[in-house]
């Protein structure tokens, strides 16, 4: 399905490498990020406690943080939880408290200020399994890797499994960075949305990919540049439909999915814009310095030699 078309083909590969050059200085602007501030990591990944309680009435949460910090609670995250009635409160880990002296403080703190205050949950992460939360989280995003290297790999070629997975690994990178330079919290929910901005990503790769293949085949007279700018701009269309399409379910979240999520959606989105630009000005034009060739996809017909009677 197509809103509009476009007649002529854009110039892409013309400013290759221009954005070859952007995507080299944010990708260092990012690791830079990382290796001096490193990531804001969560109660999950750090250990502590976490508790759900509940107002008789709307909660004012700046007041909620005051009422901790001098308390003594350092860096408590205090936000909304399904209603403004509902509460949730993340601390992390004090040496010198157990988790449920540490709960049960916090809870007499905040019952001086509401006496029908009610106590709903509280949960308790040790360092140990945050640490194991991060191997694992780590192993993950390595084995998501290697699989589409393998898949872009065994359907078209290794130069596309190559492209494809640096151009993926541009935009995990990005959006770590992000985190990093505003120290932004990364949980759980957040490691979920860079999982799955990678398919999403190799999804809109693969889509290019197989127009280059198809153009290879229709356009034999083309160069190589012409062959690509032409697939990217065929499925231009395509891009904007579905982009434009999640992005504004996405913007939903940010916008209406409260303090629970923010964090979730802002890195779907990120990944999401970084995506359509990754498939466009980095995973193309590393197919193209890899030196892809119709040869590489289309094999030659061997003509069978009539047998001599």
């Amino acid at each position: 399905m197509e809103f509009f078309k476009i007649r002529k083909d854009i110039p892409f590969m013309r400013h290759a490498l221009a954005f070859n050059v952007i995507s080299i200085a944010m990708f260092l602007v990012a690791v830079g990020a990382l290796g001096f501030k490193g990531l804001n990591l969560g109660v999950e990944f750090t250990g502590g406690t976490v508790m759900e309680v509940g107002y008789s009435q709307s909660a004012n949460l700046t007041q909620i943080r005051n009422t901790l910090q001098s308390g003594g609670m350092n860096e408590p995250m205090v936000q909304s939880f399904g209603d403004s009635k509902t509460v949730l409160i993340r601390l992390p880990t004090k040496p010198e408290l157990s988790g449920a002296k540490l709960s049960d403080q916090v809870f007499l703190m905040l019952k001086a200020d509401d006496a029908q205050l009610e106590l709903r949950r509280v949960d308790y992460v040790g360092s140990q399994v945050g640490e194991e939360l991060v191997e694992k989280g780590a192993l993950a995003l390595l084995f998501v890797s290697l699989g589409i290297v393998a898949y872009l790999a065994f359907r078209f070629e290794w130069k596309f499994g190559v492209a494809g997975i640096l151009a993926n690994l541009h935009d995990v990178v990005i959006i770590l960075g992000f985190f990093a330079m505003f120290q932004w919290e990364f949980s759980l929910p957040v490691l979920a949305a860079v999982l799955a901005t990678l398919g999403y990503s190799v999804n809109e790769s693969v889509v290019v990919f197989d127009r280059i293949r198809e153009n290879f085949r229709k356009m034999r007279k083309a160069t190589v540049r012409e062959v690509i700018n032409n697939a990217i701009t065929r499925t231009m269309s395509r891009t904007i439909i579905t982009h434009g399409s999640t992005q504004l379910m996405v913007l939903s979240i940010l916008i209406f999915g409260g303090e629970t999520l923010h964090y979730f959606a802002l890195a779907l989105t990120i990944g999401i814009l970084f995506g359509i630009y990754s498939s466009i000005f980095v995973a193309s034009p590393l197919v193209l310095w890899l030196g892809i060739s119709r040869e590489d996809l289309i094999k030659p017909e061997v003509k069978k030699e009539e047998a001599v009677v």
